[in-house]
């Protein structure tokens, strides 16, 4: 693999794990029952390629919810400078140091700021997220996620693209312009391009 290859392979690893953060902490922060939490979050680990079994299970829920809304902040940080203050807090207080892990030769090298292979499930779901979004802040040199701006929805989002978005999806982007249309059109909302959809599960 030639070092390009590398370098575009490590930013599409990145990538997807700031992009798992984010529908780790929307999926983490809504309400409803304990079973169908676990069972979403479990889809999710599942759809960024955490491999079986899992070893999930309700006893690790407490600690998820508690990293998801320690990350929440993050992402809704008011720019660069709140983002990169509000993930320094958290690599300080809540991440071990840098290491390299293969996880016995089962993987390429790669960081990882928690405690070792085996960490718990929220130990390693807040350091990773951690690490990548700020991976993140620093490549792009701004905020590395946001907080959907729609009155209906407060999931977060990590933006692709250069353009800067306020939603989190097509649909809330649609359903805000549908809105706004209705009160007379004052404050219609743009339309999201195709592009600037998030992907994923």
């Amino acid at each position: 693999m030639s070092p390009l290859a590398d370098d575009r392979s490590a930013r599409h690893s990145v990538l997807a794990n700031a992009l798992r953060a984010a529908d780790l902490v929307n999926v983490l922060g809504r309400p409803g029952p304990d079973s169908a939490v676990l069972a979403e979050t479990a889809r999710v680990l599942r759809a960024y390629g955490e491999s079986e079994p899992l070893g999930l299970s309700a006893t690790d829920l407490p600690g998820l919810r508690e990293a998801a809304a320690e990350l929440r902040p993050v992402f809704a940080a008011a720019g660069t400078d709140a983002a990169a203050h509000a993930l320094n807090a958290l690599l300080a207080a809540r991440t071990g140091p840098l290491r390299l892990t293969s996880h016995g030769g089962t993987s390429p090298w790669h960081p990882h700021v928690d405690g070792d292979d085996d960490a718990p499930w929220a130990e390693w779901f807040l350091a990773s997220s951690c690490l990548a979004l700020a991976v993140l802040l620093w490549d792009r040199g701004r905020a590395p996620g946001g907080v959907c701006a729609s009155t209906a929805c407060k999931d977060v989002f990590v933006p692709q693209g250069a353009k800067e978005r306020r939603y989190c999806s097509r649909r809330c982007a649609t359903r805000e312009r549908v809105a706004a249309h209705r009160r007379g059109g004052a404050d219609a909302v743009a339309p999201v391009s195709r592009r600037g959809s998030r992907p994923g599960p």
